[in-house]
């Protein structure tokens, strides 16, 4: 069976005039809607941004000093591909956040990610949580694990949440090293928290990541104050 197909037909002059009564009948100016009808909303930065956050930290701010000026440095590190072109996030220095669970390192990095937007540089990026992370990139039938690793390690901007929560294995160590190495070796930035001391994610991630966390990494201590409890007891 064939499926006949029309022609858009114009609009004849009784329709036009009916629309035309009812445009003036709300007091709306016909030209203004021809003028706007194919504008698209603006859509800034900003909304992109926050768009691509969990909604729990859509209006993420860091104001932590050293979050501040890690992004600082971001932003001067950051280049523009070409003449003209917007600056973008390329390489630079990371962050390493660590402090009890509840602490607010979550939100003060997606409150960075927030600071670098502001500033008008393009910023490409993607967060995650270790767990995810791994469960992603466990080898399984019909998923590109190596595809999707190197696509993590290439993200100019990623913030990994909870370095240390997922239980440690021998492929665990062996992933995270691959990750953090290439990494490395190109200077992305990276954003980490953890819920482990400095000195225990070398029991839990081996000697071969914590060195390289070490030298690429600005370490920050968050006070042991468990910010989300506080907000519901007090």
């Amino acid at each position: 069976m064939r499926t006949r197909t029309r022609d858009p037909q114009p609009l004849g002059e009784g329709a036009l005039d009916r629309m035309a009564r009812i445009l003036a009948a709300r007091n709306i100016d016909p030209a203004t809607v021809a003028a706007t009808a194919d504008e698209p909303e603006p859509f800034s930065p900003l909304d992109a941004l926050s768009a691509g956050m969990p909604p729990r930290y859509q209006g993420a701010v860091a104001d932590h000093p050293q979050v501040l000026a890690w992004a600082r440095e971001v932003v001067r590190a950051a280049v523009a591909p070409n003449l003209g072109a917007r600056r973008q996030v390329t390489t630079g220095p990371s962050l390493l956040m660590a402090g009890v669970v509840g602490a607010g390192k979550t939100h003060q990095a997606y409150g960075a990610v927030r600071r670098l937007v502001e500033t008008g540089i393009g910023v490409r990026w993607r967060a995650t949580t270790a767990a995810d992370l791994y469960a992603d990139l466990r080898p399984r039938t019909g998923v590109d694990s190596e595809r999707e690793l190197a696509a993590v390690s290439r993200c100019p901007l990623l913030i990994i949440d909870d370095l240390g929560a997922a239980k440690a294995s021998e492929w665990v160590e062996e992933v995270t090293y691959r990750l953090i190495n290439r990494r490395y070796n190109h200077m992305l930035p990276t954003l980490i928290t953890t819920n482990l001391a400095i000195k225990d994610l070398r029991a839990y991630l081996g000697d071969r990541v914590t060195s390289r966390l070490a030298q690429m990494t600005t370490r920050v201590e968050f006070e042991p104050v468990d910010h989300r409890r506080h907000r519901t007891t007090a």
